[in-house]
């Protein structure tokens, strides 16, 4: 196992806390081009990098990426060390650890295998454990959400296994920090009648506080419970197929004012893609201090794609002895051929189908990308345009902004290159809006 984080989470938040505003922002994304995309803005700003991984996407069963959480630190380890960024500086955390992934089984095992998961993810070196037992299992009540008083218990137990985990662990290895508590309403969830979606109601997370403090307390965690440091609550922000909800600094004021009155605390805020740069920033100075982001970042690798596939085609389709990648028509199909990913998200005609599995804010195609199909598709596309690089007046057609990078000897004219870039664009906002600004519009 290696060392400790150079930089900690507690000591961030602890620098929040006294009036500093920093904050850090969580990539949520297995994606191996995002990924490298993020450890190059890391490098850029000297500033330690947070990925996570969710309990649908890694857990002992492999989960969706069929990593296991010491599989997955090890991807991106061997990611941070090709590019030259200290294993010191990744902190690795696990997302709504609970759960979730076995909801179908009855609660107590469902919950057995949670604990199994929050043990593999602190076995793994996962410092930051985000417990989230909110989700009703199948002997739990079908019609009505689950009561908060036993969502806490169950989070409870969850640390009790992280907890145990940890003093089995290398001695070397820093001890968990901790975010509670779940969006309310659930992502995507309720919106209220103006067409604004429901932010946190400063009662509901102060009684998530306050239970899951007592919760701890009955079990022996108090000196976990110094290591909690954020509640996830609902912001009012969010985003869906074709829909974006901004964020509203007067709308959170209350969150914003409470959790000045808690030691130690943060916000933890979900969903923030598509946020503005701004509104980043904003939500930083009102303490919401980790920002959780994914399917922007590929959404813009997708961007990339695209953008890619089509100056292919105008450069490329006539050119004697070189077969066109089709990366688009082989996405598509590979979603069309198994649409579990996307069917419940996307409604209406046919056409509109169709655009929302092109260009849907939601971005479902990001479970398609690993495709052998898909896969093969795009490394021909990368190899044609690496061999038969693009002119810089089709780059700026398609992609002006890194054309301007080209011309001024920023970024090399590499399908690679290219890609990382169009994603870095992304992450900069959050390391720009996590950096310590004094104000914001």
């Amino acid at each position: 196992m290696e060392a400790n984080p150079d930089v900690s989470l507690l000591e961030i938040v602890a620098a929040h806390k006294r009036g500093v505003p920093v904050g850090i922002y969580s990539v949520c994304s297995a994606h191996p081009f995002v990924l490298e995309a993020a450890v190059q803005q890391a490098l850029a700003d000297g500033s330690p990098l947070l990925v996570e991984s969710t309990c649908n996407q890694v857990n002992q069963a492999g989960g969706y990426t069929g990593m296991t959480p010491a599989r997955f630190r090890d991807y991106v380890w061997r990611i941070a060390d090709r590019f030259g960024f200290a294993r010191q500086r990744l902190i690795l955390g696990g997302d709504h650890l609970g759960p979730s992934p076995w909801q179908r089984e009855p609660a107590a095992s469902a919950l057995g295998k949670a604990r199994v998961l929050v043990r593999d993810c602190v076995r793994a070196g996962y410092t930051k454990i985000h417990l989230d037992a909110s989700m009703r299992c199948a002997d739990d009540p079908p019609d009505a959400p689950l009561e908060p008083q036993v969502a806490v218990e169950r989070a409870a137990e969850l640390c009790l296994a992280a907890e145990q985990a940890h003093r089995d662990a290398d001695p070397r290895q820093a001890a968990p920090c901790y975010v509670i508590g779940t969006e309310v309403p659930p992502p995507g969830g309720a919106r209220q009648p103006e067409g604004r979606l429901a932010v946190t109601q400063v009662q509901d997370v102060q009684q998530t506080i306050e239970l899951t403090r007592e919760a701890f307390r009955q079990r022996g965690l108090e000196s976990a419970w110094q290591r909690v440091i954020a509640v996830v609550v609902q912001p009012g922000v969010e985003f869906g197929d074709d829909t974006l909800f901004e964020y509203h600094r007067s709308a959170a004021r209350p969150l914003s004012q409470f959790i000045q009155t808690c030691d130690r605390l943060v916000f933890e805020a979900h969903s923030t893609d598509y946020q503005t740069r701004e509104a980043l920033r904003s939500m930083v100075l009102d303490h919401f201090a980790i920002l959780k982001v994914g399917p922007a970042l590929t959404f813009a690798f997708r961007e990339a794609v695209f953008a890619l596939a089509q100056m292919e085609t105008e450069w490329l389709s006539d050119r004697a002895g070189v077969a066109l990648s089709n990366v688009r028509r082989v996405l598509d199909g590979a979603m069309a051929a198994r649409p579990a990913y996307w069917q419940t998200y996307y409604a209406g005609s046919k056409a509109g189908i169709l655009f929302a599995r092109r260009y849907s804010y939601s971005d479902r195609s990001r479970y398609y990308w690993p495709d052998p199909a898909v896969q093969q598709s795009l490394a021909h596309l990368l190899d044609n345009l690496t061999h038969h690089p693009v002119p810089l007046t089709l780059l700026s057609q398609f992609m002006p902004v890194q054309y301007e990078r080209v011309r001024n000897g920023l970024l090399r004219n590499l399908p690679e290159d290219l890609i990382r870039d169009k994603i870095q664009a992304v992450v900069a906002n959050y390391a720009c809006a996590c950096a310590g600004q004094n104000s914001a519009p």
